[in-house]
């Protein structure tokens, strides 16, 4: 049967599991409300989980933000808000039968008239069938659901348990939220430890809004410190080499390639970098970036700079044939060049037209003049006949030749913008569309 102990307080209100061995964000877990950091935008005077605590109730929800904001914490007491039996599980560790289990206990909670909060962990982690799971329990108010997650729920958690939970965004917390948990500890945890202002500086920038890092961090930083002192040179030794927060493949991976192709497209070169230093950063694979450059300059620019396709394929070549950390630097050239250039999306725009006419449409026959003609044959039933050689015509333009299907008459899908080269582009077929509408206008 899941247990309950982890999250339960002695006499004194200070966790169970806050011995002297314990780690100190472990020692430091709020008992309360008032100690809890951060999410003031949730929990402050009339917003949603404060009010919902301060009256004493609770309903289903998903607690949705980065690592160490405090999902379990925030659970935890709101359960003991309104007063209900609190199991915790971890999508982790935890299978069907640890599922059975806690509701076998939250049955026999509800027997004595007391309700109960069925707390996941990482309940992205559940697959579908194993969240289905909780549905019928949820249902029949057997226990209420908290589930915490780092991912995405609209992809990470099916629909039948999102539309019976409400989802609660968390936030990295802010440098004020991190030092007033540095001013706890210091206080009432590490009475000794003398902390330089540069050293706190550097403890909030290392600690990226994780709440747990920051703990962890300065624990190990009071450990080294010479007589508890610690000064800047001993956050580094205890942070090691920084680690900022990507997740491949999750959130702050899509975030992150949205955010860079945002900067190409919007010309803004520096934020279009610092986005690429951040992704490599974070452990990004430089060609999955390398092939996003090949679409962005196809998407973004096309032929208002044909350049930037050739710069975006032989950034792609350089990093496959040097690696890191040499490649890198191509992908950099090339982020600044797609940034930096006239942009045009008329030839996405046009593609995109074009292939939903065709999807929409029927499968409309080639016209015979237009038809190939290989054998006698075939120029026997009329392939090719009065086909106009484009290059046998004055400008090397057949004026008023149709080359669309009979059926579908004339389309327009690429649309030249005002920009680079597609200006001259744009002239030309302008030019060129003026001298067959003088030929049609003669036909008719």
């Amino acid at each position: 049967m899941p247990s309950n102990d982890l999250f339960s307080a002695d006499e004194s209100g200070a966790p169970a599991d806050a011995t002297l061995s314990a780690p100190l964000a472990a020692r430091m877990r709020p008992v309360s409300l008032a100690e809890f950091a951060g999410q003031q935008h949730l929990l402050a005077e009339g917003k949603p989980l404060g009010d919902l605590a301060r009256a004493g109730r609770i309903h289903s929800m998903l607690l949705w933000g980065p690592p160490g904001v405090g999902k379990t914490t925030l659970a935890k007491l709101l359960a003991e808000a309104s007063g209900c039996h609190f199991i915790a599980l971890s999508a982790v560790l935890a299978g069907i039968k640890d599922v059975r289990a806690a509701i076998v206990e939250a049955e026999m909670y509800a027997s004595r008239g007391r309700s109960t909060v069925l707390f996941v962990d990482e309940v992205h982690r559940f697959n579908k069938a194993q969240q289905d799971g909780f549905l019928p329990h949820v249902e029949r108010g057997t226990v209420t659901f908290i589930g915490a997650t780092t991912e995405n729920p609209s992809f990470e958690v099916n629909q039948a348990l999102l539309s019976r939970a409400r989802v609660y965004v968390l936030k990295s917390l802010a440098a004020d939220d991190l030092s007033g948990i540095i001013d706890r500890a210091l206080a009432g945890y590490l009475p000794e430890v003398e902390l330089a202002a540069e050293a706190r500086e550097a403890l909030l920038a290392v600690a990226d809004g994780d709440g747990r890092r920051l703990l962890n961090l300065l624990e190990i930083a009071a450990q080294l410190g010479h007589d508890s002192k610690i000064d800047v040179a001993t956050v580094s030794a205890a942070s090691g080499e920084r680690q900022r927060r990507f997740d491949k493949g999750g959130d702050a991976f899509y975030d992150q390639i949205s955010a860079l192709h945002k900067a190409v497209r919007g010309s803004a070169p520096d934020a279009a970098l610092y986005w690429l230093c951040r992704m490599l950063d974070g452990g990004c694979d430089p060609l999955y970036i390398a092939r996003r450059l090949v679409r962005m300059a196809t998407e973004d620019i096309g032929n208002a700079d044909p350049r930037a396709l050739q710069l975006a394929m032989t950034a792609w070549d350089s990093y496959s044939r040097l690696g890191s950390p040499e490649g890198e630097l191509a992908l950099a050239q090339t982020v600044l060049y797609l940034a930096s250039v006239p942009k045009s999306n008329a030839a996405y725009a046009a593609f995109g037209a074009a292939m939903a006419e065709v999807k929409a449409g029927a499968s409309l026959p080639v016209p015979a003049h237009l038809r190939n003609a290989p054998t006698d044959l075939m120029k026997e039933i009329g392939n090719g006949e009065g086909y106009r050689y484009a290059h046998d015509e004055p400008e090397a333009y057949a004026a008023g030749e149709r080359y669309f299907p009979d059926e579908l008459g004339e389309r327009s899908y690429y649309q030249p913008r005002d920009a680079g080269l597609e200006r001259k582009i744009g002239q030309r077929l302008a030019k060129l569309r003026a001298l067959d509408n003088d030929v049609w206008k003669k036909a008719t």
